[in-house]
């Protein structure tokens, strides 16, 4: 494993840290605009409110003068005219009210106005606006309907609908609806006082139909708005015996026996709508809300698109191949992490007849105010802003404003795009810089590696230089200090190569002079004790001179590889050769030759080949032991010759199975003959299987009862 320098990799660490940092600091930054950016657009949004709001000031006409002004609201007899999205189709089915049917309220036994009564009259109701009429309907559950006489000119004893007015005069009225026959009935406007039926008269601007139903009857009426004032009250009268005709119950909103018992209407006011009108062209929705939380007015919607903060992203394109390949291959990944805002979700005020929230109640209490919701499929988030509207010092409603976060959620994805495309493209440039910075290292690093491994052979000569770098780094430095590390050692090692045949060269005069003194005096008669120290002193000369020999014989033998021709010989005929001969020379040892049929084409030397197996049988001789064989095989493998030689005796040891080939290495113990031992043998026998493009290795044998020592050398091919 390579290892950078620590100024490089701290380098590289720096670097990897930064390109990782920008993703972060990217996202934080986009994440911090969409805050500022929601925050804007709240602050847009009460300032949009704010402008509606300062519109309507001080108008109290646009407010209905009793149903805006109560302090207090009364369910089911304070009435609200939900807007309707079309006219309603007066055919006493009821089927054009089912959107709105949610809406419909329910009046029973705790709606009745005869206390008395044992009337088991109820009905659901609600009414609507739609242009300038007002729609109504009443689905009344009743056992035993009982309908007008054909020669009555009574219209009350019998079941009737009961209506009584204020009108934008404040004159108070009272109407009739009674049918004789199921079908298209018209009102019947009675005196103001309540003691009094008759006259009956027509009032053909009130129109509705009358149909019976299994449980009892439907009444739809369309009354125009121009009738009615600020109140208004609906009472179905129970009439159950068709001979008595006696009133047995009344139920409805309110009392419709004078003014003053009569419940409010509130009707959307189409002044505040034609004010609030613009607002619709855009992504807000608009609400005018009474201090009752009831909606006077609306207009837009929050499904709209057409945002100020979409429009100027609206119409982006890719202008570009590149910027095609973005959209239709990053996007869809950009994607699965971030949320695009849904083109559809439940809105749940979208047909709201009343408000209610914290910034409506801030509103209502005198100040602006903001809120944010989800929608309830949690798809979207809704902002809404409240601003009061003031009346003689008086707060008499809020404008609410509405809208969802789709326009800055797309300005967000949009910048996250923008952002990733520009991470993903510094990423991609920065790990290209640290792929070749790295590459770069990395192969200076093995350069500078090999130069080292093919200066120095695997006995540790020098055999090249290393070339230094001029880079300024710290490889430079690294390759400047092991060159010059090489070319001391070098410098040392041929010192110490040339060291032995010097000192041999030099040696060999004085040991001459020695030797031929000591002869001179041997020659002499001398007693018996000094003869002695003659016979040591020449057997010391004796073996200083064969340590001179050993130590010249690798120098000549390396001098004479370099300058030996090759030939091609047949090794099989020299090594057996070489056996029979050790057989003559070590007759008391059992020399035992296996050789595998076939040929051993070498080229080389053979007087060399020779001079291997004198070494491999001389150590062989010299760690058998005594009274073993020494057994020698010649195969052949995959052309290559196996020369092996084995003699049991003590095993190598673990650490020295290469080292015994190098130069002055042994493992004898000291030797018994006092022989001089430099550890040159097998020394000399790798360089000949060196020169014959083979090597040598050692080995304890299976049995770890001694060692083998093993050639591979190549054989020649055919010419």
């Amino acid at each position: 494993m390579i290892r950078l320098p620590l100024g490089l990799r701290a380098k590289v660490v720096i670097l990897s840290l930064f390109l990782l940092c920008l993703p972060w600091l990217g996202y934080q930054y986009v994440w911090e605009m969409e805050k500022y950016l929601r925050h804007g657009q709240e602050r847009t949004l009460e300032g949009t409110t704010q402008a509606l709001a300062t519109a309507l000031h001080e108008r109290p006409r646009l407010f209905d003068s009793q149903a805006s002004f109560l302090s207090q609201v009364e369910k089911r007899k304070d009435l609200y005219a939900h807007p309707l999205s079309g006219p309603i189709q007066l055919d006493g089915k009821l089927d054009d009210w089912e959107p709105y049917r949610s809406k419909a309220m329910h009046y029973g036994a705790d709606m009745q106005l005869m206390r008395d009564s044992q009337s088991n009259l109820s009905f659901n109701h609600m009414i609507g606006r739609y242009g300038n009429y007002l729609y109504a309907f009443f689905e009344v559950t009743d056992p035993a309907p009982v309908y007008r006489g054909r020669n009555s000119l009574r219209v009350d004893r019998n079941d009737h609908l009961a209506i009584a007015t204020l009108d934008g005069s404040n004159f108070f009225h009272r109407y009739v609806v009674a049918t004789q026959k199921d079908g298209w009935v018209n009102a019947f406007e009675l005196p103001g006082d309540p003691q009094l039926s008759l006259p009956a008269l027509p009032e053909v601007r009130i129109q509705g139909q009358w149909h019976t139903t299994a449980q009892g009857y439907n009444i739809e009426l369309r009354i125009p708005l121009e009738m009615l004032g600020g109140k208004i009250s609906f009472a179905l009268h129970d009439v159950n015996s068709p001979k008595s005709r006696d009133l047995v119950g009344i139920t409805g909103t309110s009392r419709t026996d004078s003014p003053d018992n009569l419940g409010t209407v509130l009707v959307p006011s189409p002044e505040i709508e034609a004010i609030i009108k613009g607002m619709g062209h855009n992504s807000a929705r608009i609400w005018v809300v009474d201090r009752h939380g009831r909606v006077l007015a609306r207009s837009g919607d929050i499904k709209n698109s057409d945002s100020i903060w979409t429009k100027a992203i609206g119409n982006e394109r890719p202008e570009g191949a590149f910027e095609h390949w973005v959209q239709e291959y990053l996007y869809p990944l950009y994607y699965r992490v971030l949320t695009k805002p849904p083109e559809d979700f439940i809105d749940g005020l979208q047909d709201s007849t009343e408000l209610e929230g914290s910034h409506i109640q801030r509103a209502l209490s005198g100040k602006p105010g903001s809120t944010w919701r989800l929608t309830p499929d949690n798809k979207a988030v809704v902002l809404a802003a409240a601003s009061p509207i003031w009346i003689d010092d008086k707060v008499m409603g809020a404008v609410v404003a509405e809208e969802t976060t789709h326009g800055i959620r797309t300005l967000r994805n949009r910048a996250l795009e923008k952002l990733f495309n520009v991470i993903l493209t510094i990423m991609s440039m920065g790990t290209l810089a640290l792929f070749f910075f790295a590459s770069n290292i990395s192969s200076r690093i093995r350069n500078l590696r090999d130069q080292a491994e093919s200066a120095i052979d695997a006995q540790g000569r020098v055999k090249a230089s290393i070339s230094p770098s001029q880079s300024l780094d710290e490889i430079g430095d690294l390759s400047r200090s092991l060159a010059g590390m090489v070319q001391r050692l070098s410098q040392y090692t041929h010192y110490l190569e040339n060291m032995s045949s010097r000192l041999g060269h030099e040696l060999r005069t004085p040991v001459a002079v020695v030797r031929s003194s000591l002869e001179h005096l041997s020659m002499l008669s001398l007693g018996d004790d000094r003869q002695k120290y003659v016979d040591r002193a020449q057997e010391g000369v004796s073996r200083l001179s064969l340590i001179l020999a050993n130590m010249s014989e690798a120098t000549r033998l390396e001098e004479s590889l370099s300058q030996s021709d090759k030939v091609r010989f047949d090794a099989k005929a020299v090594i057996k050769g070489c056996v029979q001969g050790y057989q003559i020379t070590y007759p008391g040892v059992a020399l035992a030759l296996t050789i595998e049929e076939g040929d051993y084409p070498v080229r080389g030397v053979p007087e060399y080949l020779a001079q291997l197996m004198d070494k491999l049988i001389s150590n062989a001789l010299e760690f058998m032991t005594p009274d073993t064989p020494i057994n020698i095989s010649l195969s052949h493998s995959h052309k290559k010759l196996k020369l092996s030689v084995m003699n049991q005796g003590p095993l190598l040891p673990e650490d020295m199975a290469e080292r015994i080939f190098d130069s002055m290495v042994t493992v004898r113990p000291p030797a018994q003959d006092n022989k001089p031992h430099l550890g040159l043998g097998l020394y000399i026998a790798r360089l000949i299987a060196e020169f014959h493009g083979g090597d040598i290795k050692a080995e304890n044998l299976a049995g770890n009862d001694g060692v083998r020592l093993s050639v591979s050398m190549p054989l020649e091919s055919a010419p």
